[in-house]
């Protein structure tokens, strides 16, 4: 959760802006795909959408607004065509808002979570994981309650959450045993330990089960990732090697129990920093997809893997763009054999939000562009759900007050 200093950020720009490497990506025809906007529910300075759908296939949309002494979390379901009125999550003045480490909310029938992150301390690099429960899809919420007992003045965020077997299933990078140390010139490095990766189930009412270690060292402020396969949870995430290689890792819940951390692929990304850019996953069945981006050797890579037993294994590699790429990936299956994905591309003169389908066996189709964007942090991290036959798209859009914007496209089109 350390975001650079100014002196690193010449780096992670000669890392995006390098041309590409001797691997090609599959051939791809860039296709005018109609992509229609939609109204937004989102009302005044919004940002941070995040989007998820619920067990009757229905979108849910969660964003902040900020008001001139605090920030509002709100959510609204997209039926029949138009949102519902929007509804108010949590509000505070002592929350941590951040480009990359935004909210969330997932509901599981009647019952909602959602996360934000607040200040534990006066110090920057010092908050906590806030979890907030409802048990009437929506209209009243409990109150918060940490996830997180180590009562340490850390770093603690970057959530996933997912629906499982009647629960709700948390993880976040957590970092009490960083020490709460300041961030070093040219990296991320904390004074104490490493960052960690912890988990927990939690009830409907809020009881905490199942808490474990998932990680002991992991990158510092990537986002973390997740599905549910046919075996249960998988947590997608940045690994750390005591190297500094910052490759994608899984860790899977198999039979009541958390496996070993385990290399997706061998990147070989060695990078003294964290590159604040995160893995996404994507399940039917035991067929499980993951995205991410990569800049090993100064190639910047967008790339896709699959897997058919669940994350036991993986298929070949798919690399999906290797020429502009800056990540902010995000990816879901349409189907059991194919998925979509979608990236930041930044050309010399324009910043874009691209989108292409990808099949099980590996061929690359249908690149299109989904919206122009702006690349700086603020804009934040592009989001996109599948549901009956349409991708979903939301991003911020960054103007006088900011604005969370979201389109749509037909896939069976696509097909």
């Amino acid at each position: 959760m350390k975001f650079m200093k100014t002196s690193f950020l010449p780096l992670i720009a000669a890392l995006v802006m390098m041309g590409c490497n001797s691997e090609k990506k599959s051939e791809q025809v860039e296709n005018q795909i109609p992509v229609e906007s939609l109204s937004s529910p989102a009302e005044g300075n919004s940002s941070l959408p995040f989007l998820s759908i619920d067990d009757d296939k229905k979108l849910i949309l969660s964003w902040v607004e900020r008001m001139e002494d605090s920030v509002v979390l709100k959510f609204s379901t997209l039926k029949d065509k138009s949102w519902s009125e929007p509804g108010i999550i949590a509000s505070g003045s002592d929350w941590f808002v951040n480009w990359a480490d935004y909210p969330s909310v997932v509901r599981s029938g009647n019952q909602m979570i959602s996360h934000f992150l607040a200040k534990s301390s006066p110090e920057m690099f010092s908050y906590d994981v806030h979890l907030i429960q409802s048990a009437d899809q929506g209209k009243n919420w409990s109150t918060d309650f940490i996830p997180h007992n180590d009562g340490t003045l850390t770093e603690h965020g970057f959530v996933t959450l997912l629906p499982f077997d009647g629960l709700f299933f948390a993880a976040w990078l957590d970092g009490r045993n960083t020490g709460g140390g300041s961030h070093s010139d040219g990296g991320h490095e904390m004074a104490g330990g490493a960052m960690t990766i912890r988990g927990a189930f939690i009830s409907h009412s809020g009881e905490l089960s199942g808490e474990a270690l998932l990680d002991d060292r992991a990158c510092d402020c990537c986002q973390t990732g997740g599905a549910i396969t046919e075996n249960g949870p998988i947590i997608v995430y940045r690994d750390r090697s005591e190297e500094e290689i910052r490759d994608m890792s899984i860790v899977r819940y198999v039979d009541g129990e958390w496996t070993e951390p385990k290399i997706i692929h061998n990147d070989d990304w060695k990078i003294a920093g964290c590159p604040v850019n995160g893995p996404r996953a994507s399940a039917i069945g035991p067929n499980l997809v993951i995205a991410w981006f990569s800049a090993a050797n100064q190639n910047p890579e967008v790339k896709v893997i699959f897997s058919q037993d669940n994350g036991e294994t993986f298929d070949d590699v798919v690399m999906v763009d290797n020429s502009t790429p800056i990540g902010r990936v995000d990816i879901s299956m349409i189907d059991e054999t194919t998925a979509i994905v979608s990236w930041l591309d930044k050309s010399a003169d324009k910043t874009e939000i691209k989108a292409a389908t990808i099949s099980i066996d590996g061929e690359v189709k249908n690149e299109m562009v989904i919206a122009e964007t702006d690349p700086a942090r603020k804009s934040g991290f592009p989001q996109m759900e599948v549901i009956e036959g349409m991708a979903y798209f939301a991003w911020t859009e960054i103007g006088e007050e900011n604005a969370v914007r979201v389109t749509k496209i037909d896939l069976p089109s696509l097909l």
